[in-house]
């Protein structure tokens, strides 16, 4: 072929891919959702309205609240997609307090949207005037988004993406009970959204010849025909669910986008790996994404080196010593005690998975919470210049950093915490018998295990604050921000008399910002992952074995208790739990125990 003929035949290809690539979604159905949506929202209003002038009662503004959030669920797949923190704001946020940052200090802002209604309406006596207000305020933005839904195009790859995230949603947010937190009607809302999404899937004429295209209608009608058959939030069966549903949803979506080339369409920073097939899986998230260090910067000879500064007490000013002293492998990465801080010294394993270190949240990156190590007095009280010193005079360092960096590598600030970041950003795993058996690796798991899973992600709400697959404060579908959580720990909760625990949390972190009374004793939310290794528990340590930690959490918290904790963000209202359920719970927990060999296994990779 002559080359200018090859040339023309290069482009035209090129040409089909991109105009491929960039075909729009059919989407007749959005513009006709979303208006159904506003229309549930004038009748929310009118009800409301009913309510507060004695015209109706509780049970016509539950339904009135229940019919505008299921038309919100059959949009908002695309609307959560495109518009995240107008829907967040205004649509779907959590009924929290929040402290919006102006400058050095913050305005407490009271949260609105469907969620706060749908917790305020199931609170007796209502408080009438409050929901008239917070209704209107969502038929207000409701009609403001309006025109924008139905008018602008959409990229195929941006539609298909927007499923993905939404599969992350229904398991970890609709059917956990966070998104319903007074109705729990978390199941029908997650029916709406997959018949929405299959709906819109449909109409894509253009993907119809690509193998994973049938499969994956029929796997999104399964899911919404299951959901249709389950009778009570209680006893649905999310594992199995999980398994048989919303796994082969995630990857055959993800499949679909690869044989129609369609790039994974990423508006916002997120810590999801787009190439990534299963929620239980390593490969779900991309820790560079949560560093300063990139992929193609790491490699085994720097986390060989990160390694070695982990384990050298040598870097502390006294010499005796290392991140390893209160990280123990053999304990998860824990010390099993407080150590040489006040506070407990909480697992390594997974900790990247982080936008936020240090339980009082401090630190905005990997590398910035080693910073607060190094020169913290109680800790190893030094800085970098006697730091990067000390490791420059030693010929060995200098030849490792060497190896790692290059033959003119220099040992400063930036390639010491490259290594160790390097280092701790390995200490990943997945690979629990609960992992293997929810990507469907195996069949084998202690049925009460799975039982404690069903619980931990429904009835008894733990998985509403540790969010899956980290089980952490990690908040999806982006996991790109963490969250922290008032529960009223005690100080001592043996003692007969129980008073609080001092520690002030996120408000004493140092950000002048956060120094507000919404976050007073608030604390990072840690992962249960590993859990089984880790006592004891809480930030203070106080807590000695699973079992006190499941008592305290049946209990309602302090406040449950009858403790004044100011803004508790754990319900105060007691889980009612039975002995059996709690020790589901505890079963499902040691479930996330990665064998100790692959713990071993972490410190060599």
């Amino acid at each position: 072929m002559k080359p200018v003929v090859c040339f023309l035949a290069v482009l035209i290809a090129l040409g089909l891919n991109l105009s491929f690539t960039k075909q729009r979604a059919v989407l007749g159905e959005p513009g006709a959702a979303y208006a159904v949506f506003v229309t549930r929202t004038d009748n929310l209003v009118a009800v409301s309205e009913a309510v507060r002038n004695g015209g109706a009662g509780a049970q016509e503004l539950q339904r009135a609240v229940a019919d505008a959030r299921l038309a919100y669920k059959r949009t908002a797949w695309l609307i959560d997609y495109y518009y995240p923190s107008f829907a967040t704001k205004h649509f779907n946020g959590a009924p929290l307090l929040k402290a919006e940052k102006y400058g050095t200090h913050s305005t407490i802002e009271p949260p609105r949207g469907l969620q706060v209604l749908d917790e305020m309406v199931y609170t007796d006596p209502l408080d009438k005037e409050q929901i008239a207000i917070l209704a209107k305020d969502v038929q207000t933005h409701a009609r403001q988004l309006a025109g924008e839904v139905a008018g602008r195009p959409y990229a195929l790859e941006e539609v298909l993406e927007a499923m993905r995230m939404e599969v992350i949603r229904i398991p970890t947010l609709y059917l956990t009970g966070f998104d319903t937190p007074g109705s729990l009607m978390g199941i029908p809302e997650a029916k709406a959204a997959l018949e929405a999404m299959a709906t819109i899937l449909r109409e894509q004429s253009v993907l119809a010849d690509f193998p994973a295209f049938s499969g994956l209608l029929n796997t999104f009608d399964g899911a919404a025909l299951h959901l249709s058959r389950v009778a009570h939030f209680d006893d649905f069966d999310r594992l199995a669910f999980q398994r048989d549903y919303l796994n082969g949803l995630y990857r055959e979506l993800g499949e679909l986008q690869r044989e129609a080339g369609l790039p994974a369409a990423v508006r916002f920073p997120t810590g999801r790996n787009p190439n990534g097939l299963s929620l239980f899986a390593d490969e779900f998230l991309d820790p560079y994404a949560y560093t300063e260090l990139r992929a193609e910067e790491d490699g085994p000879k720097l986390r060989a080196l990160g390694e070695r500064l982990f384990y050298d007490p040598a870097l502390s000013e006294t010499g005796t010593l290392s991140c390893a002293s209160c990280h123990r492998p053999e304990r998860a990465f824990t010390d099993g005690s407080l150590g040489i801080t006040d506070r407990n010294a909480p697992t390594l394993i997974n900790a990247v998975y982080a936008d936020r270190y240090f339980y009082d949240l401090r630190a905005f990156s990997l590398e910035q919470q080693a910073e607060h190590v190094i020169y913290d007095h109680g800790e190893f009280d030094t800085d970098y210049p006697r730091l990067i010193r000390r490791l420059s005079e030693s010929p060995t360092y200098s030849a490792a950093f060497e190896e790692a960096f290059g033959r003119r590598a220099t040992i400063n600030e930036a390639t010491f915490r490259a290594a160790l970041a390097s280092y701790v950003l390995s200490l990943r795993s997945f690979n629990s018998p609960f992992d293997r058996y929810a990507r469907g690796e195996t069949d084998v798991l202690d049925s009460l295990a799975r039982r404690g899973y069903n619980l931990f992600m429904g009835k008894a709400g733990c998985g509403t604050c540790h969010f899956a697959p980290t089980f952490s404060g990690l908040v999806p579908p982006l996991y790109m921000d963490n969250e922290s959580e008032i529960l009223g720990v005690l100080a001592k909760p043996h003692d007969w008399t129980k008073t609080l625990d001092a520690d002030r949390g996120r408000a004493a972190g140092g950000l002048e910002y956060e120094n507000v009374w919404i976050y007073e004793r608030s604390f990072k939310t840690p992962t249960v992952r590993n859990a089984a290794l880790t006592a004891p528990y809480f930030h203070n340590g106080a807590y000695s074995s699973l079992e006190a930690v499941v008592n305290f959490y049946d209990l309602g918290g302090g406040a449950g208790i009858g403790l004044e904790v100011a803004n508790q963000t754990l319900p105060a209202d007691r889980l009612q739990l039975t002995p059996h359920e709690k020790a589901a719970l505890i079963a499902f927990m040691e479930s996330l125990t990665d064998p100790i060999p692959a713990l071993s296994e972490l410190t060599t990779r």
